[in-house]
């Protein structure tokens, strides 16, 4: 695919919708295909990652078939998927390949869980290991910590654990893996994350009690499948709400935006840096707050990123950082070690791509200063085969000199196909 290619914009103008949540996406996807009888999806995320989910699933015999752009799945119950016949590839899907990997634990067949040489590097232990503390027998390299992962089903039993990070990821697939166990499962986080699976499973029926960072699973017998609307992805909304308040002279409305609080730490932030970006239009999607956010530009001031507002803006880290380097003033972000295990290293890979456009950045080892307000210059840049860092670039190269080239722009389809050609209707 041949790189994106940026010049300096006068403005961003009009009205956007973004692609449907990635991460409402896949978990619509599993829990579909673990109720009993139809879930219909709407306004889901037709993006390399969540059809890997869905391909998956359909290898384990559930009938997952697109309708006039809904997903419409035949779920067969909690224990009515069959042994695949072949290895389950999530590609770069980490979402993916944990949940399932704790759907796959309570299965009474064989499988094996894999990805593309990006996922097969990212840690898989702190999933593994609380599953084989609930009876789960996983191996894999590294003791299970590296994909691929051969895992022979067995009956799990209900865990109390305390999660180590605040990890979206690991608490569903310790939860998911509880629905199939025998017995309550208690987890505590040490900090708030995303917390789209218990409010999925409060649509589902799935009785989950929630007691301050505390949750407590008792798993049903079975739950019904149902109509979900998945809402705009706030993480791909970032990219463009970053946009429209560096670049100078914009106005934009994004549309039927996830706002859920657990989601939009990046808001908060970029509140604190003087941005302007008005809600309307609150309402609920299955539970899920959205809204239609207008942002307009407005010049920023640097601030010191809290280490209990990480895990709210963990996919935004990269934006965050070029929104940075329009701020007046000294960025200092911490706390943010876990992004190091990212598709990418994204605390090295954005210091050394902004740094091509002459960005003024220290890198630390849980995070990045980020000296603002130099102008950036069009660079060759790469995406690293990371999607988020390959958005990133595209929107600092709108506020460079010159021009500005991403390589590895393919790495977008994984979770915001459309990117390329939204970003000029915005720009023209």
């Amino acid at each position: 695919m041949k790189p994106i290619v940026v010049r300096e914009s006068r403005g961003l103008q009009g009205t956007i919708s973004v692609p449907g949540d990635k991460s409402v996406t896949h978990r619509a996807i599993i829990l579909g295909s673990l109720a009993r009888g139809t879930t219909v999806v709407k306004d889901y995320l037709s993006a390399e990652d969540c059809l890997h989910t869905a391909s998956a699933f359909r290898l384990m015999g559930i009938s997952i078939e697109d309708k006039n752009g809904r997903l419409r799945i035949e779920g067969k119950g909690l224990h009515g998927l069959s042994e695949p016949a072949t290895v389950l590839d999530l590609g770069n899907s980490g979402t993916g390949l944990r949940l399932l990997t704790g759907v796959l634990a309570g299965q009474d067949f064989f499988s094996v869980v894999t990805g593309d040489e990006s996922l097969r590097r990212r840690p898989m232990r702190r999933v593994v290991d609380p599953l084989r503390r609930m009876g789960a027998e996983i191996e894999g390299r590294e003791d299970g910590n590296r994909a691929p992962l051969a895992v022979r089903g067995r009956r799990l039993k209900g865990l109390t654990y305390a999660l180590p990070v605040a990890s979206a990821q690991v608490k569903s697939a310790l939860l998911l893996a509880g629905l199939l166990a025998d017995g309550r499962t208690v987890l505590t986080e040490p900090l708030p994350s995303r917390d789209h699976t218990e409010r999925m499973f409060r649509g589902m029926g799935i009785p989950l009690e929630i007691e301050g960072n505390q949750l407590l699973l008792s798993p049903p017998s079975e739950f019904s499948g149902r109509e979900i609307v998945v809402p705009g992805d706030f993480s791909s909304a970032a990219f463009f709400i970053v946009a429209a308040t560096i670049v100078r002279n914009s106005e934009l409305r994004i549309r039927d935006v996830g706002v859920n609080p657990t989601r939009i730490g990046l808001l908060e932030i970029l509140a604190e840096m003087g941005a302007e970006i008005r809600f309307e239009n609150r309402r609920e999607f299955d539970h899920e707050p959205v809204a239609d956010l207008i942002v307009r530009s407005r010049p920023l001031r640097a601030v010191r990123v809290k280490p209990e507002s990480v895990p709210k803006t963990i996919d935004e880290f990269p934006i965050l950082c070029v929104a940075a380097t329009a701020a007046e003033g000294e960025t200092v972000i911490r706390g943010a070690e876990e992004l190091r295990m990212k598709e990418s290293d994204r605390i090295r890979t954005v210091a050394s791509e902004l740094s091509k456009m002459g960005a003024d950045l220290e890198e630390l080892p849980d995070g990045l200063v980020i000296r603002g307000g130099r102008k950036l210059s069009g660079a060759r840049c790469s995406s690293h085969g990371d999607h988020r860092i390959a958005m990133a670039l595209a929107v600092a190269g709108l506020t460079a000199s010159g021009e500005t080239a991403v390589e590895g722009a393919e790495w977008i389809e994984t979770s915001f196909p459309g990117f390329q050609s939204l970003l000029k209707s915005v720009t023209a």
